[in-house]
């Protein structure tokens, strides 16, 4: 077991996400009791189906910090493995692309993340964006296929940097070594989910409460100015709350939690187009009601990879 649960930060901290969680638990099986109307049942359904899917996220973050390092390695290679097949299967590909495809998922892919268990930053930083994402359009063109060979080329190496690059991240914080925070870097990435989901709740409340103004509503009808805004300053809210389990100060930490709030917000509006652009409502249907691994990562891969570099630059010595 990792030696992560015998600090203390982190044990209030992730306690308090289970105690959170358990209340929300409670408070959707009374409303599922107390209220009949079909309007409202609908309402509270969706309410409880995201109260388990954050249930089902918070087990699998507890099982990567718990088992880290190579466990969490392991869990957030299944995580991108499943995500970036959700993406390839809605993707058209044809068969000149099956041999990329392979390469991706079973050379690059565990590639990257073996790179980080060696904790190579160099290569770990430029392999996919680099060497990857140069391997892919002449391993297509080979196949002779060329019909849509810019749109087919595209679409793999945007989900090779979505699925694998940007998200490997997450797992990378476990491999800093910030002066006087050492052996405590699970607090990092336990605050990058919290703040990066908690905005996404308190936008999707907020949106439900006030919202009128629609940002962008044929990307996502239910995103709204109103929504944004006060999800924006409730999520940076909560990470400067939560200063005290990091190597931040308040204010410090008040600029990275605005930081994934936005860039979380970017992610999620960015995947939201993409499922236009195909024509789906969810990646996929591994969690009830709310689609698929894709759909709940969305925003941290974002956010992640700008957190993880920012974070190195300023602490890492």
């Amino acid at each position: 077991m990792s030696e992560f649960f015998h600090d203390a930060k982190f044990d209030w901290l992730f306690g308090g996400i289970l105690f959170l969680l358990l209340l929300l638990t409670l408070i959707g099986g009374a409303l599922r009791r107390h209220y009949r109307g079909e309007d409202s049942r609908a309402a509270i359904g969706e309410f409880n189906a995201r109260v388990r899917a954050w249930w089902k996220m918070a087990g699998i973050f507890a099982a990567a910090v718990i088992t880290a390092p190579i466990g969490s390695l392991i869990i957030f290679g299944m995580v991108s493995f499943l995500a970036m097949r959700e993406y390839m299967t809605l993707v058209p590909t044809r068969r000149g692309d099956h041999r990329t495809l392979f390469w991706s998922f079973f050379v690059i892919m565990p590639l990257q993340y073996y790179l980080i268990g060696m904790q190579d930053y160099i290569l770990f930083a430029i392999m996919i964006p680099v060497l990857a994402c140069i391997y892919i359009p002449p391993s297509i063109a080979i196949a002779g296929d060329t019909e849509q060979f810019l749109e087919r080329a595209s679409k793999i190496q945007f989900g090779i940097m979505v699925c694998v690059y940007s998200l490997s991240h997450a797992p990378a914080l476990l491999m800093l070594k910030i002066p006087g925070f050492e052996g405590r870097d699970a607090r990092l990435l336990l605050y990058l989910v919290i703040v990066d989901q908690m905005s996404g709740i308190l936008q999707f409340v907020w949106d439900k409460l006030i919202g009128k103004h629609k940002i962008a509503w044929r990307v996502s009808p239910n995103k709204t100015w109103e929504g944004f805004f006060l999800g924006i300053l409730s999520g940076t809210a909560v990470g400067t709350a939560l200063w005290w389990a990091t190597p931040f100060t308040p204010l410090q930490s008040a600029g990275f939690s605005l930081m994934i709030c936005v860039l979380g917000f970017n992610g999620n509006l960015v995947m939201s187009a993409v499922k236009r652009d195909i024509g789906i409502k969810d990646f996929g249907i591994v969690i009830e009601r709310h689609g698929g691994i894709l759909d709940r990562i969305d925003s941290l891969c974002f956010a992640a990879p700008i957190f993880f570099h920012l974070v190195r630059y300023y602490f890492q010595r």
